[in-house]
């Protein structure tokens, strides 16, 4: 009789908490870690995988994702599963919302989210779980509900919808919103859904650590007359204009106005998405010294570390908030190697060519925001914290152990005895050149394109489903959500 149904030897162990690697055997049964040790037998295993001294890194739990927002969700679900399997990711949340994109619809959540979980049931290659956004008074009195009948835990505000739309300027937020005439998506509404949210902490006293709340921290009338003022005065183009018509201290000035009304709401669980400027972690970091009792976390995207408005390609690094100048870039590193980000994620929103582009083709105010990346996540972040001498271990914690722990992922985020067996393999002395046309992601194009990486993920595991075999996704999907919380 076996011991194990998988066998994983040879592999270099990376974990949050130690700072050196060991090189140890992984047994796995019925989809767990069951041992870590050396010299394992292999005649006690099903199945035997070499390791070959590769890095083992925890799966990676990729936080924020869109799935579904340009093209059926059932599609992204599972061409876009296989791109994150591709980073190593075995876990992705993602983003959920009514009104226009995603599913189009508006309504309450507990005839919404149903469809959601349909469409998505059967076809990821990873696992996944969702985030939902109140739009509207009533998503307030559904949270109770969302967080025990489906096991929903965190939740969102988009600050800059109360005025700005998804890609630029818009006249009609209700329509856009899909909510109804007579009610505002403003800082009312956010005030509301914090107390909506802390109201649910408290009626769930042992979930309230994983019960939070995400921001997408940018304030719309600072971007709308930035906006107008670069179209105006014609002298910018591309990125570096969208950079200029989003500037950062609208994040900043988003950061402190969530910060205080977090104080003022009691809700201490918030975290800042995506922070992409010096100037925005200057503001989460002050005001994680003036509100001490709330519980921050800060958030930055590897599109946001990796590139910037001159080296990414082309006008496909549209994104919200703008990929930024160099110079920001380096603000990020210098915070994220001081300890100051608690987690990186690849805002992955797969938009192909057809929609991310207008007419004009090279308009960036016409094109689409957004792009994917989950591939690139874990050996983007390796790439470039390798020449800064960022640790492994704080790879693992900043990718995995992090967002697994505040999300309430309580089987993911480590490969140790209990936990689920996702875990990714890593060649670190591999160089290759990005290449969307190797991507499994139906995006055609990225703006990461030529750029060299010297790590590649060669094989993830997927509670001990190996999903990803020598870079190639393989077999059916896998993947299962995953709720939170609930009975």
């Amino acid at each position: 009789m076996t011991t194990f149904d998988l066998l994983l030897r040879n592999v270099r162990l990376v974990r949050h908490d130690r700072p050196d690697t060991e090189t140890v055997d992984i047994g796995v049964t019925a989809g767990k870690v069951t041992r870590v040790a050396p010299g394992l037998d292999p005649a006690d295993a099903a199945t035997v995988h070499d390791g070959q001294g590769k890095l083992a890194f925890p799966g990676v739990v990729d936080a924020h994702q869109h799935w579904g927002i340009y093209n059926p969700l059932a599609e992204d679900t599972a061409s876009e599963s296989r791109a994150s399997a591709q980073g190593g990711v075995t876990t992705a949340l993602t983003y959920m919302r009514t009104g226009q994109y995603y599913l189009n619809r508006g309504g309450r959540y507990e005839d919404f989210f149903p469809d959601v979980l349909a469409a998505s049931a059967g076809r990821s290659h990873i696992d996944y779980g969702f985030h939902l956004a109140p739009m509207m008074r009533e998503h307030i009195d559904e949270l109770p509900d969302l967080v025990d009948r489906f096991g929903v835990t965190s939740f969102k505000i988009f600050m800059f919808y109360g005025g700005h739309g998804l890609h630029g300027r818009s006249a009609d937020q209700n329509s856009f919103l899909m909510i109804p005439e007579g009610e505002r998506y403003d800082y009312a509404h956010f005030e509301f859904v914090m107390r909506g949210v802390q109201a649910a902490r408290e009626h769930f006293p042992e979930l309230a650590d994983q019960i939070s709340l995400s921001l997408h921290c940018e304030t719309a009338e600072i971007m709308s007359a930035y906006t107008r003022q670069v179209e105006q005065e014609g002298r910018l183009r591309g990125l570096e204009a969208y950079h200029a018509s989003r500037p950062p201290h609208s994040e900043g000035l988003a950061v402190s106005i969530a910060s205080y009304l977090a104080h003022e709401t009691g809700l201490p669980t918030i975290n800042l998405l995506h922070l992409s400027s010096a100037k925005a972690l200057d503001a989460a970091l002050r005001m994680a010294e003036a509100f001490p009792h709330i519980d921050f976390r800060r958030e930055v995207t590897i599109g946001h570390l990796l590139a910037d408005i001159t080296t990414a390609h082309g006008l496909g690094g549209k994104v919200n908030p703008p990929l930024r100048p160099r110079a920001d870039v380096e603000a990020l590193w210098a915070h994220l190697l001081d300890g100051h980000v608690d987690w990186v994620v690849s805002d992955h929103a797969c938009c192909r060519d057809e929609v991310k582009f207008g007419e004009p083709r090279d308009d960036v105010f016409v094109a689409k925001s957004g792009f994917g990346g989950a591939e690139y996540l874990l050996p983007g972040l390796l790439t470039e914290g390798r020449r800064r001498g960022l640790p492994l271990s704080r790879v693992a914690e900043l990718t995995s152990w992090n967002p697994a722990r505040r999300f309430g992922l309580a089987g993911k985020g480590a490969v140790a005895e209990g936990y689920d067996a996702d875990l990714c393999l890593v060649d670190d002395d591999h160089t290759w050149t990005v290449r969307a046309a190797d991507s499994e992601s139906s995006q055609e194009y990225t703006p990461f394109e030529g750029f060299e990486l010297t790590a590649r993920v060669t094989d993830t595991f997927v509670r001990g489903e190996h999903v990803l075999v020598d870079g190639k996704v393989t077999g059916s999907p896998q993947g299962r959500y995953v709720p939170r919380a609930g009975r």
